[in-house]
């Protein structure tokens, strides 16, 4: 009997324990689809990562003695849909049986609990092996919970997993967060690390992929490639990571820099969302780190949580609010992006900057995509399904699960506060506090009015007028509106027309 195991584009894990078990009657099939490259907009080096990644696979499990069977973009037999891949994979092998790893995104996982009915033979689904928790975990956590805070879910994932606990299982350093100590902006001082990523070339396989017609946006960089394609890649980059950079990441993990896009990041998200390795590995890593006293507190916590915490709960309210999620728009924001997200074409030097960042290595790190370019979305009324696709589309590491309540539950605020207790909004000033954007601006960072004054002041105290009926009550902005109840009825007239004028303009900012 003939049984085929679909491996889906980020479910490269060689570890997963299917692969413990090799026989001629089992045959693994793997897919590069217009499906997958067409359902939004994406980065050229998005696309090429993954293909990249997933032909490494592939040749990998030949070299182990396994049976695959690839469909490349180019082959003839490809239908370039999942399904009708399946269909014709089967009957051509005349499979019985197939099995497939859960997929992580809800529109594939719908498709999949269809296909035993459109492919003819049984379907099962097994665990993808990667993750801390299941789907529904975080959603049973939080059931008679009134509040979904991440904080709470995290303390929690600290205590059941072990980690940075001391003998009488309380936080090691006495507070389970020190996001406070992780706030310092970077003056040049450490120097940045080298990258020490290995350079690839695929520009045959960027030819592969333009010729057969798939649409892309942003800088392919095929000839100098740098994202890993394979677990031996990532393992070297992690190791490095921990070496160089994390003993400066907690302090500077919210600095931004015009020159420096790395800093001090570690840039293994990709690696991590297509499962070259686990966030387990990654979180025992740093732990060490910090038992062996290669870094502090701070920075082995502050990488940690976003692993163990964020990622995790992210992706548990995903799974227990979609497909409603994506329809969420609590500030009923409906307008277009502007056309600079396409080119980075804009006066403002930081929105210039992380935008060309983005579209020059499909890349740009937390607080860019969320203090800079969802800052100006979310002041400036852009719809969050809008940011969300373009968001999707630019970041290697953007897969639907992780990447949509980020973008608009944490980014956007658009599911109304489950995910984030606040909009993450702010003035010129905080952006000028934590980067060397605003020295060589068009814009003034100290003006609230005029030609030159930034964007960021009149968008956001006009923000906050604009929505005071949903927000006035809110605890966590309070001082925002103490503030706003001192300002004269012109002021405020001259900043609600101030803010009317650039969305007007936006297009030319």
């Amino acid at each position: 009997m003939t049984t085929l195991r679909l491996i889906l584009g980020d479910q490269l894990y060689p570890l997963h324990p299917w692969f413990n078990e090799k026989s001629p009657s089992i045959r693994y099939v793997m897919m590069e689809m217009r499906q997958e490259t067409d359902y939004v907009l994406h980065h050229a080096q998005k696309i090429i990562a993954i293909f990249a990644a997933m032909r490494d696979f592939a040749h990998q499990l030949r070299m182990a003695g396994h049976e695959v069977d690839y469909l490349a973009i180019d082959d003839v037999r490809n239908q370039q849909n999942l399904i009708s891949n399946l269909a014709m994979l089967v009957q051509a092998h005349d499979a019985q049986l197939l099995l497939y790893q859960s997929p992580d995104e809800w529109r594939l996982d719908e498709q999949m609990a269809r296909a035993g009915e459109q492919i003819g033979c049984e379907v099962v689904q097994v665990d993808s092996a990667h993750f801390y928790t299941q789907r529904d975990e975080v959603g049973q956590f939080f059931k008679q919970r009134k509040k979904w805070l991440m904080a709470d879910f995290y303390q929690h994932m600290r205590r059941i997993h072990g980690v940075l606990l001391d003998e009488e299982n309380k936080p090691i350093g006495g507070m389970w967060s020190h996001d406070k100590a992780n706030r310092k902006a970077w003056s040049g001082s450490p120097v940045e690390p080298l990258d020490r990523r290995p350079i690839h070339n695929h520009d045959a396989l960027w030819h592969t992929i333009t010729v057969a017609g798939v649409r892309s946006f942003g800088e392919p960089q095929a000839t100098a490639f740098r994202w890993p394609v394979n677990r031996a890649e990532a393992l070297v980059q992690l190791d490095n990571f921990t070496k160089y950079s994390l003993p400066y990441f907690g302090d500077f993990q919210d600095a931004m820099s015009q020159n420096h896009a790395r800093l001090f990041h570690s840039l293994l998200s990709f690696a991590l969302n297509v499962k070259m390795i686990t966030p387990q590995e990654v979180v025992e890593r740093v732990a060490l780190a910090y038992s062996a006293g290669v870094v502090s507190i701070a920075s082995a916590e502050g990488y940690i949580r976003q692993i163990l915490g964020w990622r995790e709960y992210v992706r548990g309210v995903y799974w227990a609010k979609m497909p409603q999620y994506v329809e969420h728009n609590f500030f009923q924001h409906h307008a277009d992006l502007p056309a600079w997200f396409w080119d980075g074409k804009t006066k403002m030097a930081c929105l210039h900057h992380a935008l060309t960042d983005s579209l020059q290595n499909a890349h740009a790190h937390h607080i860019q995509r969320l203090m800079v370019i969802g800052n100006f979305a979310l002041l400036s009324g852009l719809s969050p399904v809008a940011v969300h696709q373009w968001y999707l589309g630019v970041y290697v590491d953007a897969f639907e699960w992780v990447e949509l309540p980020n973008t608009l539950g944490m980014s956007q605020f658009a599911d109304g506060g489950l995910l984030a207790t606040k909009p993450y909004i702010s003035s010129a000033a905080y952006i000028h506090r934590m980067s060397d954007y605003c020295g060589r601006c068009h814009y003034d960072k100290a003006q609230r009015h005029g030609d030159k004054a930034c964007p960021y002041n009149a968008l956001y105290w006009d923000f906050h007028i604009r929505h005071s009926t949903l927000l006035a009550h809110n605890p966590r902005v309070g001082m925002v509106y103490q503030h706003i109840k001192k300002m004269t009825e012109v002021e405020k007239q001259r900043i609600t027309d101030g803010a009317q004028t650039l969305r007007e303009k936006i297009g030319f900012l």
